[in-house]
């Protein structure tokens, strides 16, 4: 049952990733992208498990791939990254969740490991001249997708944070 349970979590959660960048508003400045609330499925799935938290990660990140250029796509894959390590921790630790100076401790964090992944992944598109280098690296890789990854990943995991608290009973 719980099994059966997880897989439609995912799905449902997948479905939302996909969708999300759909409707919200974005701001798009390649290498960057900030679609208001497009990391909260994977936040969401950390919560529920490891396993749901990979398999979200993958799916929204096949729907970039999808949808955008190969550098967002690339940022997207890189969620599997934050995603494991943030939904592992959770497991270990779940009492985390109910205190609120821990929690924000773990959301800068993850929001770090998230934006340091996002970084890594696109450096080589930027200095293989896939990104338009019109502006400096520090510019364009670590002011727009690290420092603006980090921001972007701070309020997504407080919505994220939010919408768990009022659906948690219903998923467990």
């Amino acid at each position: 049952m719980k099994t059966t349970k997880n897989i439609t979590l995912s799905a449902i959660l997948i479905a939302m990733g996909i969708a999300i960048p759909t409707f919200m508003p974005k701001f798009i400045l390649p290498p960057a992208s900030y679609t208001l609330a497009s990391h909260v499925p994977i936040f969401i799935a950390m919560f529920i498990s490891p396993v749901t938290a990979v398999s979200v990660a993958l799916g929204t990140a096949f729907g970039f791939l999808m949808t955008t250029t190969p550098e967002i796509a690339a940022r997207a894959l890189s969620h599997v990254i934050f995603a494991t390590i943030g939904a592992l921790y959770l497991q270990k630790h779940p009492s985390l969740i109910k205190n609120k100076k821990q929690l924000l401790i773990f959301n800068i964090i993850i929001a770090i490991i998230h934006a340091s992944s996002e970084v890594l992944v696109v450096t080589p598109f930027y200095f293989t001249k896939t990104l338009s280098q019109n502006s400096s690296y520090i510019v364009n890789i670590i002011l727009l997708v690290g420092i603006g990854g980090f921001i972007h990943s701070i309020v997504d995991f407080f919505i994220a944070q939010t919408v768990f608290g009022k659906v948690k009973t219903v998923i467990r």
